[in-house]
């Protein structure tokens, strides 16, 4: 009597992972990068399911809140060190774009937060304007799809979601700068499952500089920072201003600032924020967003304190005890240090000497690379496993998560709205305390 074989949802979590295995590209999806295999997608509560789902919505707002309020600060409307602070460190002719009117309302179209899990809840660190992590969320979700699991956005969210964005254009192309090679893989594997099988209208190119017809859009898959490595990136812009061809995210290096979360904080600001996001939104977003700084050494009166802190001088962050440093300092933006979880540093984790090392590099940084400080959210331990294609057996991992859902603005002016397209959760061993993709890490996409 033959036994009946068994469905992709009935099979076993050895076989499951080798099928997932067996459908990674043969370049990979991240250059020279590796990950551990779960056989089941990460599971996410209801309520928390239900969050993510919204959060498009209310990031979009404080996108076009940020945008408002940098026009504001330069037209008087808003105190002036505001523009002064997300201008500082760059290149004259990148504050000059930021500044066009051709480019006044445009918004990054694809948003990213990183969201650590931990036991109060959802805590929101950064928002990435150029994210790694579309391809290889999209890979997971169809391949985790094809085995029986029921992924948030399912099989197709996350092409529909990238598609979505440039639905007027003929043709995209893909730029990829040196500096961000690591993740053209991902974009290689993308690109063909977004084409029609004839006249591909996604296309992925490295940063020589080429012409793009009129009504062609462009994928910025580079960093401002990098910029001067981009030899196409100066034509490219002046297309754009020009109004001959979309290029997203548009060349506004305040969207790659972590400041932002600073001036979300920033006392003299609330009225703003108030009236721009509405009294819900924004208190939904203080709630997600640890308190932040920004470390200006601009001496304080005597008699004044830094909120929440209650110092009178940046340097005497230098004092704090072991206990007092659970603290995140990290560049702001606009530095190869600043992604990749190369400039962050936590306070606790230092010894006292290096601690003040890097408080007097944040302060000296700042007139050219302005660094942030951030209360430290402690992610909480889950129980997570991996398969051990070594040893062919499930390895329990208790680990700390971050999850980044993934969304796409389709849309216009006040229509644009934010599509989840899928979210990848990233699960770094529980002796971590800084989470970001590693060897060590689990990769899943998540359900519900």
């Amino acid at each position: 009597m033959n036994t009946p074989a068994s469905s992709p949802a009935t099979a076993t979590p050895g076989a499951k992972a080798q099928a997932i295995r067996a459908q990674l590209p043969t370049g990979g999806l991240f250059r020279e990068q590796a990950w551990r295999i779960a056989p089941e997608p990460f599971s996410l509560d209801p309520e928390l399911a239900r969050q993510l789902d919204q959060l498009g919505r209310l990031l979009l707002q404080f996108n076009r809140a940020a945008n408002l309020l940098y026009r504001h600060s330069l037209e008087g409307k808003q105190p002036p060190w505001v523009a002064q602070w997300l201008d500082q460190g760059k290149p004259p002719f990148l504050v000059n774009l930021q500044r066009h009117t051709s480019l006044r309302n445009e918004l990054p179209r694809v948003i990213r937060p990183d969201l650590l899990l931990t036991d109060e809840g959802p805590v929101l660190t950064e928002l990435d304007a150029v994210p790694g992590g579309i391809g290889l969320t999209a890979w997971l979700n169809q391949t985790y799809s094809s085995l029986g699991s029921n992924v948030i956005g399912g099989n197709h969210g996350m092409l529909e979601g990238f598609a979505g964005i440039f639905a007027d254009a003929p043709k995209v192309h893909i730029v990829i700068s040196a500096e961000a090679d690591t993740y053209r893989p991902e974009m290689e594997w993308l690109s063909p499952r977004l084409n029609p099988t004839v006249n591909p209208r996604f296309e992925v190119r490295d940063a020589t500089p080429f012409v793009p017809q009129t009504g062609e859009a462009v994928y910025r898959f580079y960093e401002l920072f990098d910029w001067a490595n981009v030899p196409a990136a100066d034509s490219l812009a002046e297309l754009a201003v020009n109004g001959r061809i979309q290029l997203t995210p548009p060349p506004k290096p305040l969207f790659e600032e972590k400041m932002l979360f600073a001036l979300l904080w920033n006392r003299r600001l609330q009225p703003f924020w108030r009236r721009e996001l509405g009294e819900r939104f924004f208190a939904e977003l203080k709630q997600l967003v640890p308190q932040t700084w920004l470390l200006d050494p601009a001496p304080l009166p005597p008699h004044a304190a830094i909120p929440g802190l209650e110092l009178s001088d940046w340097r005497e962050l230098k004092t704090l005890s072991q206990r007092e440093r659970h603290l995140i300092l990290k560049v702001s933006g606009f530095s190869p240090m600043a992604w990749g979880a190369r400039g962050v540093f936590l306070g606790s984790d230092l010894s006292a000497a290096d601690w003040a090392g890097v408080v007097d590099q944040a302060l000296d940084a700042f007139p050219q690379s302005p660094f942030i400080l951030q209360r430290y959210a402690k992610p909480r331990v889950v129980p997570a496993a991996y398969f051990d294609f070594n040893r062919n057996e499930l390895q329990p991992m208790p680990g700390r998560v971050r999850l980044c859902p993934y969304y796409f603005v389709h849309g216009n002016g006040d229509a644009a709205r934010a599509r989840l397209g899928g979210v990848l959760a990233t699960i770094c061993p529980a002796d971590k305390k800084i989470i970001h993709g590693m060897r060590d890490a689990i990769l899943a996409p998540c359900t519900v």
